[in-house]
């Protein structure tokens, strides 16, 4: 099993500047690279400080320059927002920019916050059909000429440019959940990744499941699709049997903001929205920090190590170290280097 990156410039406050995140991220993704990390994720976000990432091309074409073996994936475009040739374009300008090191990630989209300002107030659980209609026309803009007449765009005989290194192009990922769009994702021999988000480990078995069904439905598939899964991580020092709990009290805060963005009905002040108060959540119990010590990948190096062995039993081809957690970059660098020190070195 190998080991990716899933990370974003996390701004909770004006203390830290953009330019300060930026080169905190940029720091965390060469300690990875350097630690044999195989691949960054950066996703897509808009108007929101806690995950900033407007447009996941522009990190990656800056990270591109600043790394040299890490492979760089933007882990998820929001499919809506994406017209094919645009998506075809500028992912193919990313593999140019970075020899051949260009992954794509589609995702349907989750926040009605964003649809709300990019796609007129159109309904998030829509996004789906962007996604199916999105990832074959891109797959046919890398190969050459190609026009389309689908639901959602049309346009006259148009194709990539430029052409992507890799051939016939990047590997393309789709985030699922449900078992139709892992069927669907398998069908058009993409890869899958999946979040557990905050429930324990019968669901990384559950998501598991739901991809060997849509690989066996598809044996004409010549090239069996991969999956990743995505966890919120934080290492500690096994001399600290406390040490979990800032890191269950960070994840906490983070999926309490989750839920302010995601089903609370404040405005935003200028970028920023509070976590929901503890007292919102007490009836909960994902959200107690037992539960998130649980579910979330929270432990001493030989605890997650452990785990990790378990994912891979169950053929999980990549575990991605999502980093975002509210947590300072000094507290962040720690775990990460706790995680590159004791748990990789037990999967070479």
């Amino acid at each position: 099993m190998r080991f990716s990156l899933f990370i974003h410039m996390e701004r909770w406050d004006d203390s830290i500047s953009h330019e300060q995140h930026w080169n905190n991220l940029t720091e965390l993704v060469q300690l990875a690279e350097a630690g044999g990390f195989t691949t960054v994720w950066t996703g897509e976000h808009h108007s929101m400080e806690y995950t900033v990432s407007p447009n996941p091309m522009v990190s990656l074409a800056s990270l591109a320059a600043k790394t040299s073996t890490i492979r760089l994936g933007a882990g998820t475009i929001i499919a809506p927002f994406w017209n094919p040739v645009r998506a075809a374009g500028e992912t193919a300008l990313l593999d140019i920019i970075s020899g051949g090191r260009a992954e794509i990630g589609v995702a349907r989209g989750a926040y009605q916050f964003e649809f709300d300002r990019l796609a007129g107030g159109m309904s998030a659980k829509d996004g789906g059909s962007y996604l199916r209609e999105l990832i074959p026309a891109m797959k046919k803009l890398w190969v050459g000429d190609y026009a389309h007449d689908g639901e959602h765009w049309s346009f006259p005989t148009s194709t990539s440019v430029p052409k992507p290194i890799q051939k016939p192009g990047p590997t393309v990922w789709v985030a699922a959940r449900t078992a139709e769009t892992h069927d669907f994702a398998v069908s058009q021999g993409c890869n899958v990744q999946v979040t557990p988000l905050m429930k324990d480990d019968t669901e990384v078995r559950d998501l598991k499941d739901r991809f060997d069904s849509a690989v066996a439905n598809h044996p004409e598939v010549e090239k069996k699709p991969e999956i990743m899964v995505l966890r919120h991580t934080f290492v500690h020092s096994p001399e600290d049997p406390d040490g979990w709990i800032p890191g269950a009290e960070a994840v906490s805060r983070y999926y309490r903001t989750f839920s302010s963005w995601a089903f609370g009905k404040k405005v935003p002040d200028d970028g920023f929205l509070a976590p929901q108060p503890l007292e919102t959540v007490k009836d909960r119990p994902e959200f107690e920090l037992e539960s998130l010590h649980r579910s979330a990948m929270i432990g001493t190096p030989e605890e997650i190590t452990a785990r990790l062995h378990s994912y891979e039993d169950m053929g999980y081809d990549e575990y991605s170290y999502w980093i975002d957690n509210s947590m300072s970059h000094e507290e962040k660098k720690a775990s990460l280097q706790l995680f590159i020190d004791q748990v990789v070195p037990n999967f070479v």
